[in-house]
Parts: C-alpha cells; sequence; structure tokens
C-alpha cells in the first residue's frame, strides 16, 4: 500500500509537468547563448536581482520560488522543479522569463516589472543547458 502512495504522486507530477509543457510552443523560445562558462554568480544572478528579487528573493517568496541563490533556484518552487537541469527548453522558469505558454505565468507580470529580453533568456538558456552551475 505504501508502495502504490509514493507512485501516485509521482505520476501526477509527471502527468502536471506533460500538460504544462503541452501549453507551452517551445519554437517560440530564443536560442542559447553561445557564450561559453555561463555560472549563476557571474551571470545570472545580476538579472534575476533586477527583475525577479522582489517577488522571488530573500524577503518574498512568491509561489515558494526564491532565486537569490543557486541552491534555491534549483530547487524551485510549489510546482518544482522550474530549472531542468541541461534541458532549458523543458524548464518552466525559462517559459515564463521568456512569456510563452499560459499568459498567467508570465514573468514579471505586466505592471510588475519590464519584460527579460531577448538575450537575458538566451543567457539564462545557456545556463541552464550548461549544467546550471
Amino acid at each position: 500500500m505504501k508502495l502504490n502512495h509514493l507512485i501516485v504522486p509521482s505520476v501526477l507530477f509527471v502527468a502536471t509537468a506533460s500538460l504544462l509543457a503541452a501549453d507551452v510552443d517551445v519554437s517560440k523560445l530564443p536560442p542559447a547563448a553561445k557564450q561559453a562558462g555561463v555560472t549563476y554568480d557571474k551571470n545570472i544572478k545580476p538579472v534575476f536581482e533586477k527583475s525577479c528579487f522582489k517577488c522571488h528573493g530573500p524577503e518574498k517568496q512568491k509561489g515558494k520560488l526564491r532565486l537569490d541563490s543557486l541552491e534555491a533556484a534549483i530547487k524551485g518552487g510549489e510546482n518544482a522543479p522550474d530549472v531542468v537541469v541541461k534541458d532549458s527548453a523543458k524548464s518552466p522558469l525559462v517559459w515564463s522569463v521568456a512569456r510563452i505558454g499560459d499568459e498567467d505565468d508570465a514573468m514579471p507580470p505586466k505592471g510588475k516589472g519590464d519584460p527579460l529580453t531577448t538575450e537575458q533568456v538566451a543567457l539564462i538558456r545557456a545556463w541552464i543547458d550548461q549544467g546550471a552551475k
């Protein structure tokens, strides 16, 4: 009985993630930046700090998502995983900042900040594809 209890949440998570992915047209994503050696501290944290920390930083974590440390970003929020290491096209974080898929998931939300640039999204994609280091 315990085995079934453990399997059901996993199956539900996979099914939920598949449904979310079905609503996303990844062909609309900008390609990953060609820059090598992209790291969280050097390249990604400054982008998150400028655009995401107000709602996903040390003081507030909407959706239980915290982006002010590498470990927290990889852990994800209540809909984790938000980062699929080495596969940015399957990463809900990328879908949100690229503003593809469900409009309610677009980050930052309308009126809450400027959308990330194509270059910033491409850099986040490169970071994830390179192993999210």
